[in-house]
C-alpha cells in the first residue's frame, strides 16, 4: 500500500469513528431529558454557523432561486428535522448500539425507491443485500434475548424513519440534482433553512431550550456531535472528490461497527449474540449493495444525511 493510500484509508477510518461516536453521544444527550426538537435547533444552528465560517467567502455567492430554496427545504426536512427529531426520541429507549446498526439499513430502503423512481436497474446482487439487511433487522426485533427489554421492540419502527427518510433524500438528489449547488453549499443552505422552520416548531411544542450555566454533560455532548458531524461531512466531500463514492461509501461499514464499538466503553453497552449477528448480516448486506465503479459517477452529487 502506497503512502497515499495509506493516508486516504487512514482518513476514512477517522471519518468513520468520528461519525460512529456521534450515536453514543446522542444517546447522553437525550438521556438529559432534551426534547428532540430543541435538539434538532441547535443541531442546525450549530451547522449553520460552522459551515458559515469554513466557508464565509461563499456565503454571499450561493444562488438564491426557487430551485435551490426547494433543495434546502427537502434537505431540511427529510435530511435533518424528521429523520433527527425521530433518532432523538428512539435513542431515549434504544441502546445506542441498536441505533448504529439500524442506520446502515440506508443503502436497503434507497434500492427499492430507486427501482420506483428508475434511478437504477433490477439486480440480483443488491435484492441479496436488501434480504440481509432486513433479516438483519429481524434478528433485533424477533429473539427474545435480542433487546435488553421487550418493550423496545415497539420502538424499533421509529428508529426506521430516519434510514428511510435519508434514502429518499438521496433517491430525490439522484433523480432530480441540487440545482447546480456543491454539498457544502447544499448542507449550509439546508441548515440555515431547518433552523428557520425548526425554532418555531421547538418553541410551540415546548421543546426549545437554552443551555445555561452551571453546564452539564449533556451540554457537551449535543455540542460536540454537532460540531463533529459538521467537520465529518466536510471531510466526506472532499474524499469523495478526492476518490470517488465508491472508496469513500465504504465510510458506512465504519459508522456501524465503530458506533457499536463506542458504545461500550461511553454507555458501558453489552449485547446478545442475535446483535452481534445482525451486525454481522448488515455488513454482507452493505457490501452487495454498495455501488459498483460504474456506479460512481451518478453518486457524486448525493448529499449525505445528516
Amino acid at each position: 500500500m502506497n503512502t497515499e493510500r495509506r493516508y486516504l484509508t487512514g482518513l476514512l477510518l477517522l471519518l468513520g469513528c468520528g461519525w460512529g461516536l456521534t450515536q453514543p453521544l446522542t444517546k447522553i444527550t437525550v438521556t438529559a431529558g432534551y426534547q428532540p426538537l430543541g435538539l434538532v435547533f441547535w443541531q442546525l444552528l450549530i451547522g449553520a454557523v460552522l459551515l458559515g465560517a469554513l466557508r464565509w467567502r461563499m456565503v454571499g455567492r450561493v444562488p438564491i432561486n426557487a430551485k435551490t430554496l426547494a433543495i434546502w427545504l427537502m434537505i431540511a426536512s427529510i435530511g435533518t428535522i424528521i429523520p433527527n427529531s425521530t433518532s432523538y426520541r428512539a435513542a431515549f429507549h434504544l441502546p445506542s448500539g441498536i441505533m448504529s446498526i439500524v442506520i446502515a439499513t440506508v443503502p436497503m430502503m434507497a434500492f427499492p425507491i430507486a427501482l420506483a423512481l428508475r434511478n437504477d436497474q433490477f439486480s440480483l446482487r443488491r435484492l441479496a443485500g436488501l434480504a440481509l439487511g432486513l433479516l438483519g433487522v429481524g434478528l433485533i426485533a424477533l429473539p427474545e434475548a435480542s433487546l435488553p427489554e421487550r418493550a423496545m421492540i415497539a420502538v424499533l419502527p421509529l428508529a426506521l424513519i430516519a434510514p428511510f427518510c435519508y434514502a429518499c433524500e438521496g433517491n430525490i438528489v439522484a433523480k432530480w440534482g441540487t440545482a447546480g449547488l456543491d454539498p457544502i453549499q447544499v448542507l449550509f443552505g439546508a441548515s440555515v433553512i431547518g433552523t428557520a422552520i425548526a425554532f418555531p416548531l421547538a418553541v410551540s411544542s415546548g421543546h426549545f431550550f437554552v443551555p445555561s450555566a452551571p453546564f452539564i454533560v449533556a451540554d457537551f455532548t449535543m455540542v460536540l456531535s454537532a460540531v463533529i458531524h459538521v467537520l465529518v461531512y466536510a471531510g466526506y466531500v472532499w474524499l469523495i472528490g478526492r476518490t470517488g463514492a465508491v472508496f469513500a461509501g465504504q465510510v458506512a461499514y465504519i459508522v456501524t461497527g465503530s458506533g457499536v464499538l463506542w458504545a461500550m466503553p461511553l454507555l458501558g453497552e453489552s449485547y446478545s449474540l442475535w446483535v452481534w449477528l445482525a451486525l454481522v448480516f448488515m455488513a454482507l448486506g452493505l457490501m452487495l449493495v454498495q455501488p459498483r465503479l460504474a456506479d460512481d459517477p451518478a453518486l457524486r452529487d448525493t448529499p449525505a444525511h445528516g
